[in-house]
């Protein structure tokens, strides 16, 4: 059954990740990346297909040199409502910091996508603000250095060699979300998770320390954003203060003025006669 896997991994009363549902197709095919902190750093490479999002994990992100072949491992399907889903997951199943990295539409280069995928050969045509161009994912039977316990999950994700191939490192010159525009740090430091306290997700390793430093960075971020704040709203409430003190001088000043017009008007009294 579509996406029973995906929801029998997940505790939505803990996790801000979509429940979702097998979405209605739709004319234009979605494709996004998400850029996920977990256990590891690694992309989530995923395909609009039958009202889900096929999806595959790479570890290291894709790569616009042909030559280069990324190990992608095979997970299960998403719902189409998680393509745009950014933020923390606090604690659970893939606990960590998800990035919206990419986002577009992509077009099959073959006549039947299931027999595609059951092959093993999928070529498609990515439209999406970083990768574009024609591409194919081919599965490897476990035969891949990396893949563990790979079996049918183990594919290929490679770029075929067009006008939008190069040795750009693409995770490198472009590496912040096509959503918020922001990094890591700037999605954490937007709330106040439990991933904030807890060690759950990248334990130790490379990973762990990009996730201390990123808290760290996050943590300077809130401070500033707190401190801007305050100072804003202390910035605000002079400036209302000041804006009363002379709106009142003012009024006073227009009653004074008001009053000297008025006497210089008015007729002069005749002097009274002394009796």
């Amino acid at each position: 059954m579509a996406l029973e896997e995906y929801k029998r991994k997940r505790d939505f009363t803990k996790t801000p990740e979509p429940e979702g549902k097998v979405a209605a197709k739709q004319e234009e095919r979605f494709f996004c990346v998400q850029k996920h902190l977990a256990s590891h750093l690694h992309y989530d490479f995923r395909l609009e297909h039958n009202g889900v999002l096929l999806s595959w994990a790479v570890p290291k992100g894709p790569s616009l040199d042909p030559k280069t072949k990324r190990l992608a491992m095979k997970v299960e399907d998403h719902p189409v409502a998680y393509g745009e889903f950014e933020g923390v997951i606090p604690e659970g199943y893939g606990a960590g910091i998800v990035m919206l990295w990419d986002r577009g539409t992509w077009t099959p280069e073959v006549d039947d996508v299931d027999a595609a995928l059951k092959k093993g050969d999928l070529k498609f045509t990515l439209n999406g603000y970083k990768l574009k161009g024609s591409w194919v994912l081919v599965r490897t039977g476990g035969r891949y250095a990396g893949a563990r316990g790979g079996g049918d999950r183990s594919w290929l994700l490679i770029k075929h060699r067009d006008e939008w191939a190069g040795d750009v490192d693409i995770v490198e010159f472009a590496p912040l979300s096509v959503k918020s525009k922001g990094d890591f740090e700037d999605i954490l430091a937007e709330d106040t998770p439990a991933v904030w306290q807890s060690n759950r997700p990248a334990k130790g390793g490379d990973a762990g320390a990009m996730l201390a430093t990123i808290i760290e960075r996050a943590a300077a971020l809130k401070s500033a954003r707190s401190t801007k704040d305050a100072k804003d709203t202390k910035d605000t409430k002079a400036a209302k203060e000041t804006k009363v003190t002379n709106s009142t001088k003012k009024a006073v000043g227009r009653v004074a003025a008001s009053k000297a017009v008025k006497r210089a008007t008015q007729s002069p009294r005749k002097p009274q006669r002394k009796k």
